[in-house]
C-alpha cells in the first residue's frame, strides 16, 4: 500500500497525462471557460512554516516557479531592507499582510493602521496587493466598521489593491456576517480563503449558495487552500478521498477567474497557502507531518497555472 501511495502522489505532483484517474483528469482539467492570451496569472508563495532566512526563501521561491511573495510587513527597518534586497535580488513580487492583535479595538486598530500605512506608503516597491487580517470577530461591528472604512479611504488615495480576508477570528470569519458588511461598505474587496467558512459552518456550503456567490463577486485575490466542513485544511489535496472538496473548490475559484475575465481584468493573484503544523494534521506523539507543506503547496501551484494560463 505504501507503495502504491507513492505512485500516486508522484504521478499527482508532475500531474502527468498518462494513464490518469478519473480524480487526477479533474485536476488537470481546464475550466469550462476560456482565458484569454492577455490574461495573467500571478502565483505567490507563502513563507509561512518555511524555516530558513528571508533571501532562502525567495530563492526557494523563485526556482520553484513563483511569481512572487506573500509576507506580512515587516515591523523594523532592517527586516524591511533584509525582504527588499531579497525581492530585487531574486527579482519577485510581493503581496503584504497587515493586521492587529489586541484585543482592545482603538489599540488594534492603531496596529492594523501602522502595518497598512507601512505597507502601501514605503517607496521601494509597489505591492501587488495588501491583504488584510482585520478587526475580531467578537469586536462590536461599529469597531470593525473603522477597518474597512479606512483601507477602502487608502485603496482610493493609492490605487493599491487592499483586500480584507475571509478568515476565522476576524471581521469576514462567517459567510453571513461577510454579506452584511460586504453589502454595508460597496467598495470593500475581499481575499477568498474560503477554507474557513467551510470549518466555521462545517458545511461545503451548498446550503448558503446565494450568500457565497454575492462574496465571490467581491474578491480580488484568493488563498488557495482546500479546508473542508471539520477544518481549515485537508491532510493533502492529492488524495483520491477529496475529490469532491477539491472540485467544490474549483468550482469557486473558477467563479472567480471567470468574472475578472469578463470584467476585462488582465491579471489575477493567488497564493497557494498550505500550512505546516498545526493546520498541517499531524502524528500523535511524534507531530510528524502526515504531508510535505512545500511539495502540496508546489502541486497546487502547478495545478491552477494549468487550470487558468492561457492554452
Amino acid at each position: 500500500m505504501a507503495l502504491d501511495r507513492r505512485k500516486f502522489l508522484s504521478m499527482t505532483a508532475s500531474l502527468s497525462t498518462l494513464a490518469l484517474t478519473p480524480f487526477e483528469e479533474l485536476m488537470a482539467s481546464k475550466p469550462a471557460f476560456k482565458t484569454p492570451a492577455g490574461f495573467s496569472l500571478k502565483v505567490m508563495g507563502t513563507g509561512w512554516g518555511f524555516n530558513g532566512t528571508v533571501d532562502e526563501f525567495c530563492a526557494k521561491a523563485k526556482k520553484t516557479g513563483y511569481d512572487g511573495i506573500e509576507m506580512w510587513w515587516p515591523g523594523t527597518p532592517a527586516a524591511q531592507k533584509e525582504l527588499f534586497d531579497a525581492l530585487q535580488k531574486h527579482k519577485l513580487e510581493i503581496g503584504f499582510l497587515t493586521g492587529g492583535s489586541d484585543t482592545n479595538p482603538a489599540k488594534h486598530f492603531q496596529q492594523f493602521k501602522t502595518m497598512v500605512d507601512g505597507a502601501v506608503y514605503q517607496k521601494t516597491q509597489v505591492p501587488l496587493y495588501i491583504n488584510c487580517h482585520s478587526g475580531r470577530d467578537f469586536f462590536p461591528a461599529e469597531e470593525n466598521n473603522r477597518f474597512i472604512e479606512y483601507t477602502i479611504q487608502v485603496a482610493r488615495e493609492t490605487g493599491i489593491k487592499i483586500c480584507h480576508e475571509s478568515h476565522r477570528s476576524r471581521i469576514l470569519f462567517a459567510a453571513h456576517v461577510a454579506k452584511q458588511y460586504l453589502t454595508r461598505f460597496p467598495d470593500m474587496r475581499m481575499t477568498l480563503d474560503i477554507s474557513h467558512w467551510c470549518n466555521v459552518h462545517e458545511t461545503l456550503l451548498h446550503d448558503q449558495e446565494d450568500t457565497v456567490q454575492f462574496a465571490l463577486s467581491k474578491v480580488d485575490h484568493i488563498h488557495a487552500r482546500i479546508g473542508h466542513p471539520e477544518g481549515p485544511q485537508v491532510n493533502d489535496p492529492r488524495a483520491p478521498e477529496w475529490e469532491a472538496t477539491v472540485k467544490r473548490h474549483l468550482e469557486w475559484w473558477d467563479a472567480v477567474i471567470q468574472r475578472k475575465i469578463k470584467e476585462g481584468a488582465t491579471q489575477m493573484t493567488i497564493l497557494t497557502e498550505f500550512g505546516p503544523p498545526d493546520y498541517m494534521p499531524t502524528l500523535p506523539y511524534t507531530r510528524q507531518p502526515l504531508a510535505d507543506q512545500w511539495a502540496i503547496n508546489e502541486h497546487m501551484m502547478h495545478l491552477l497555472r494549468k487550470r487558468y494560463q492561457p492554452a
